[in-house]
């Protein structure tokens, strides 16, 4: 029984690092061929990277992008190979090569072009128009990309019903955020067997700026059923021998196939055929074991996301260390944390820095915390700093009552400090701030928010003690000293100063935020869920008159369905109240 033994590439690419992305491409390219693979795939945009947002308006960027092609091309001797890149017509298109034994056979163009979250396709690319089916080892594949794969009616319906294709072989760039995997895999199990048709995606990894990428290629069969998965957060070759008889047999046993016939040959799409001749099976190619990874469990998953994140935005922009100032509180632990796991103990550096409202429980977690992970660490006081600036404003604040105004003093001294630290050393900055406190702007420009990335941008309070939690059970002590997770949450900006005294506690405030950041709720239905109504006005009120602020906050890793920038783009200047 003749199969056809499949390898995706799941690769992590660099955006314009085109060199770079070859050379890669062709090292998997080597090693499909060295299990015997039929077909091996690539991910979206594999040649220029995902998303290369602006660069695709540089004629030479892509023109060198489709010199690499024929690069690549050359490489695929005795293999069947699909490759993302940008093709050039009278504009240009999100496409995939068809490539078998060193030449171009055909290209297929992504149709349904994604514009909304973080993308923004419809801004560069033309839509495709036509369907393409290969044949193979007396059997039909078809290619399509990303986006197409989420429609029920969309190209994978018509290349398997109309087309007779019994393999969708699909190349992605596809976000993750928390629950995205799972949700992905219900859609393919769902068009494979609404289709009776294999599916194959292969999926993107790594982290390219805010956002990342999590892998988890699959396959599934004709009765949606997942027979290969790839790892989340890792490169791999993911491999499967598939027994596409298998879907004859099926189509003959279900009569949706019939009814549906007529309607489907009156798709709106051509059709092209290509007919690919058979190459040599490698001598003696033996039984291979699907590739196959289980799931984590949501902590675990977001965890790694944040450590993968943060890692490539190190990696790829050539910064080498980091730089995190340590309070003591949970924020600050779990980047530091985080920072180890992504670039190592020698790679970062903490800094302590107390004033007269420091209490010596957080400093002494600092320090703690810090022999725990074994990095560097400096205690730099701001005492003297802090009132040098008091004294020195005194006569213009004279008759004014100590407020927000002395706090923020202190908050941007520490951010000067770190600042100075990152010139001196060529470090990078890791700023703390979590989405709780972005949302509602309990954080100082300038100040905790100086820094070059936030790991914990888009991480609410409360799943940041779960993450903490999470990483403390790995290491199977308190790594993070359990006096961090009972202390009140404080920014120690003045006596006895508690978060709560300034916003609503972070079990009332998070869920608030989810419902109206998130799900764009309106005051009455959030006070439906619960809520006081006063509360919640509040809460908004905060929201929206804080957007300035988040403009300038430095970028971090998206991991909820709709961050803040990309996902979620609001005026500043707005004068609508939502109405309470």
């Amino acid at each position: 029984m003749s199969k056809i033994r499949l390898a995706m590439a799941q690769i992590n690419t660099t955006v314009g690092d085109i060199e770079g992305n070859v050379r890669k491409i062709k090292e998997y390219l080597r090693r499909a061929k060295e299990i015997g693979a039929d077909i091996v795939t690539f991910p979206e945009l594999a040649i220029t990277g995902y998303p290369p947002e602006d660069l695709l308006l540089k004629p030479d960027f892509i023109s060198a992008n489709l010199k690499a092609l024929q690069d690549v091309a050359a490489e695929c001797k005795g293999i069947t190979a699909i490759v993302g890149f940008v093709d050039r017509g009278e504009d240009i298109y999100n496409a995939a090569a068809l490539i078998h034994d060193g030449q171009l056979k055909g290209v297929y163009h992504k149709i349904h072009l994604p514009n909304h979250s973080a993308f923004d396709e419809n801004r560069y690319f033309q839509a495709g128009e036509k369907l393409l089916i290969f044949s193979l080892k007396g059997h039909k594949a078809a290619i399509n990309i990303c986006e197409d794969m989420w429609y029920p009616q969309g190209p994978t319906r018509d290349q398997s019903l109309a087309g007779g294709a019994e393999l969708i072989l699909n190349i992605s760039a596809s976000p993750y955020h928390a629950g995205k995997v799972q949700a992905r895999e219900r859609m393919l199990a769902t068009r494979a067997n609404d289709n009776l048709v294999f599916v194959a995606y292969n999926n993107l990894v790594g982290g390219q700026d805010e956002l990342v990428f999590d892998g988890g290629s699959a396959v599934f069969n004709q009765q949606g059923e997942l027979i290969a998965r790839g790892k989340l957060f890792e490169e791999e070759l993911v491999v499967a021998d598939l027994n596409l008889e298998e879907v004859f047999k099926a189509r003959l046993h279900d009569p949706r196939r019939r009814m549906w016939r007529p309607e489907a040959r009156r798709s709106d799409y051509e059709i092209e055929f290509v007919e690919l001749e058979d190459l040599p099976s490698p001598p003696k190619r033996g039984e291979i074991v699907p590739t196959m990874h289980d799931l984590y469990d949501r902590v675990e998953e977001i965890y790694r996301a944040l450590v993968l994140g943060t890692r490539d935005y190190f990696r790829k922009n050539n910064f080498k260390q980091a730089i995190v100032g340590m309070s003591g509180g949970i924020d600050s632990s779990l980047t530091t944390v985080i920072a180890v796991d992504a670039l190592g103990k020698e790679n970062v550096l903490g800094v302590s820095m107390p004033s007269r409202y420091s209490s010596i429980g957080t400093q002494t977690d600092a320090r703690k915390l810090a022999e725990n992970l074994g990095i560097r660490f400096l205690v730099i006081p701001i005492e003297k700093i802090f009132q040098a600036y008091l004294d020195t404003l005194a006569p213009v604040f004279e008759g004014y009552e100590p407020d927000v105004t002395e706090e923020n003093i202190q908050a941007r001294i520490r951010g000067n400090i770190l600042m100075a630290l990152s010139n001196k050393f060529g470090a990078l900055v890791l700023s703390t701030g979590n989405k709780s406190e972005v949302s509602v702007g309990y954080c100082t420009l300038y100040g905790d928010m100086a820094g070059g990335f936030s790991v914990l941008k888009d991480v609410p309070k409360t799943l940041v003690y779960e993450l903490a939690e999470y990483r403390n059970k790995v290491a199977g002590y308190d790594l993070i000293p359990r006096t961090v997770f009972t202390r009140p949450p404080s920014a120690e900006l003045r006596p006895n100063q508690k978060d709560s005294d300034s916003i609503p506690e972070y079990s009332i405030l998070d869920p608030i935020l989810h419902a109206y950041v998130e799900e764009d709720r309106s005051v009455d239905e959030i006070v439906e869920m619960g809520f006081d109504r006063e509360v919640v006005l509040e809460v908004i009120r905060m929201v929206d008159r804080n957007e300035y602020k988040r403009r300038q906050a430095p970028p971090g890793i998206k991991i909820t369905p709709r961050a803040f920038g990309k996902d979620r783009r609001m005026p500043i200047t707005n004068r609508y109240i939502p109405k309470g």
